[in-house]
């Protein structure tokens, strides 16, 4: 297994070692293995919101070329934009 040297700072140090004694990881690094892990995913789950995002991008702009919006007046822009964040109901 390839070996690398890592700086962790004071509290990143002291916090593998909690969890090491605490008795969640069998040692350090078995937890640093598992950080890689959880990085590695967040890196994939920020690519598929990025790729997301982009398509939703798309399709407004696609409606803005097909003229499909509704103006909304700046009295209303609140209004509106609150309805927008709104969960589905």
């Amino acid at each position: 297994m390839p070996t690398r040297n890592v700086n962790l700072t004071a509290e990143q140090d002291a916090f593998v070692d909690e969890i090491v004694r605490s008795g969640k990881y069998p040692d350090a690094n078995a937890a640093m293995r598992d950080a890689v892990r959880g990085l590695e995913l967040r890196l994939k789950e920020d690519d598929i919101k990025r790729d997301q995002l982009r398509m939703q991008l798309k399709a407004g702009l696609d409606a803005l070329d097909r003229s499909a919006f509704s103006e909304v007046a700046e009295a209303d822009l609140d209004a509106a934009l609150d309805d927008l964040a709104a969960p589905a109901r």
